[in-house]
């Protein structure tokens, strides 16, 4: 499926209750995995000590944290849309999210997205996502959540 191009809130309504696309996959490394720790002080040996992880993990490997999947919310989203003539973006809510299989290292993950409803709030639109992180060759998702992002446009 090609990136979608919006530029308005009458354009992004168009696609109102429907299934907007899904990403490329995305490859979660040791390095990005170790800088996500570094940034959030979170440095828990399952995420870090990958010798430690073989044999006391239930994993068998170190596993990114949840937080980093989240964070890829919008990189991810912008694979599947391109939202222009924007003022800017802001990430407003996330109404539910439930954490369902870890990633380890190396895994390979996408978002798969559909727009639930979009509101006009004085000209900004308030667009709620039910969003799904599936994990390559997993049955079970990383992640299912609803998100919203506000979209303030140019007039």
């Amino acid at each position: 499926m090609s990136q979608l191009v919006i530029s308005s809130l009458d354009e992004l309504t168009k696609y109102e209750g429907t299934e907007m696309g899904v990403s490329d996959y995305h490859t979660i490394t040791q390095e990005q995995i170790q800088k996500f720790a570094d940034a959030t002080l979170d440095h828990q040996w399952i995420h870090l000590d990958a010798e430690r992880a073989k044999t006391e993990s239930p994993f068998g490997a170190t596993i990114a944290h949840g937080y980093l999947t989240v964070s890829l919310l919008p990189y991810l989203w912008s694979q599947i849309t391109s939202i222009q003539n924007l003022k800017m973006q802001v990430n407003y809510e996330i109404e539910s999210l439930r954490f369902n299989q870890a990633v380890t290292v190396n895994g390979r993950v996408r978002l798969r997205a559909k727009l639930l409803s979009v509101k006009n709030l004085r000209g900004i639109a308030k667009a709620r996502l039910e969003v799904t992180l599936e994990i390559e060759n997993s049955k079970k998702p990383a992640f299912t959540g609803i998100i919203t992002f506000l979209y303030h446009f140019n007039d």
